[in-house]
């Protein structure tokens, strides 16, 4: 596949993915488990769970184990990804995680939401990215310049 063709998106692939790597889960203290999975522009399928911990600010969410597993196996862009709740349920990903997913798939990236498919431009209006540090120098670069 070249870079100027869009892979076709089989949803219901990746909703079966989530739902497989959800039965996966770690979730003894929530009782919450969730499954995410994701179409990468390659053709791969990248999935995650998330892995509760009893020091709770060290729990992993499903999408960090997705973009572990995008890292891991070679890097590339997302372009589509669901996640579901124990029921098989569409599921948001919550803030921390949009930005995740914003990192590693961008504005075009597709996410299959309870309210539909949409872009991630619906899903994290105005994200902040990595263009945002090129705007500002490193830091005390600023106070280096001042002849004050």
């Amino acid at each position: 596949m070249t870079s100027d063709q869009a892979p076709e998106i089989d949803w219901a692939l990746l909703r079966t993915r989530a739902v497989e790597m959800m039965e996966r889960a770690y979730a003894p203290y929530s009782g919450y488990p969730v499954g995410a999975a994701a179409l990468v522009d390659d053709g791969r399928l990248v999935g995650g769970c998330n892995v509760e911990n009893a020091a709770y600010g060290v729990t992993l969410c499903a999408e960090c184990g997705l973009v572990s597993d995008l890292v891991a196996g070679g890097g590339g862009r997302l372009v589509a990804f669901s996640c579901c709740d124990a029921n098989g349920a569409q599921i948001m990903p919550c803030g921390r995680c949009r930005q995740l997913l914003w990192e590693h798939g961008g504005a075009a990236l597709l996410v299959d939401t309870p309210a539909g498919v949409l872009p991630m431009t619906e899903v994290l209006p105005q994200a902040f990215g990595a263009e945002d540090l090129s705007t500002v120098g490193p830091r005390g670069a600023a106070l280096e310049d001042d002849p004050a």
